[in-house]
């Protein structure tokens, strides 16, 4: 029959277009930004810097170790390495970077930062709501703008932050036990290196005199 594929396809047409004023499955319209829909935890938009404990300085878990911006296609990462080191979360004296900025009008959300860092210092955040009048310096974000607690990282991503948090547990109590050896093996080695006191000697006999 001619037109039968014009015909179905119209009938599909209607169909969608009434249940979409009865059929909840069919309303597929928010009124943004009124309604909101969740974002997905597989979701990803543009980086952001994770840091543990309440202090984003003290607890900034990036050493500046620059991987993410090498390995960056467009190069919007821009980092300074620290001269000196401080004390990270668990108390280990770390590099930081002095500056780290990304220019997120050219970062094009490919998620490469993640996955070379070794620290789980980066991860993509959902936030696109970032629209600005500049254009240049409204989209460069310093390392203040991109500081995220493990708290919002817990929340944002759940499944790869406990995979996270268990892998960087393991590594801390790794370390703990081969700082816990070393410290015994130099207490016994500096036990064996001490001298022996020497033996008490016996007094002296007084020879007896005859009365």
């Amino acid at each position: 029959m001619l037109g039968k594929g014009i015909i179905k396809g119209m009938a599909e047409t209607a169909r969608n277009f009434v249940g979409s004023y009865v059929s909840e499955d069919r309303l597929t319209t928010v009124q943004y930004p009124e309604e909101r829909l969740p974002q997905k935890e597989a979701a990803r938009n543009f980086p952001f810097l994770v840091y543990d404990g309440t202090e984003a300085e003290a607890g900034l878990r990036c050493v500046a170790c620059q991987i993410c911006e090498k390995e960056c296609p467009p190069q919007c990462i821009y980092i300074t390495k620290s001269k000196d080191r401080k004390p990270d979360h668990a108390g280990k004296p770390q590099f930081y970077p002095a500056i780290f900025d990304i220019d997120i009008s050219v970062c094009m959300s490919c998620q490469i930062c993640v996955e070379v860092c070794p620290f789980d210092a980066i991860k993509m955040d959902t936030e696109f709501e970032l629209s600005t009048t500049d254009r240049f310096g409204g989209l460069l974000q310093h390392k203040g703008d991109l500081s995220r607690s493990n708290t919002y990282f817990q929340k944002l991503h759940p499944t790869d932050a406990a995979e996270a948090d268990a892998r960087l547990a393991a590594e801390r109590a790794k370390a703990e036990a081969k700082a816990k050896a070393d410290a015994e093996a130099k207490a016994k080695a500096a036990a064996a290196a001490k001298p022996a006191a020497p033996a008490p000697q016996p007094a002296p006999v007084e020879p007896a005199v005859a009365k």
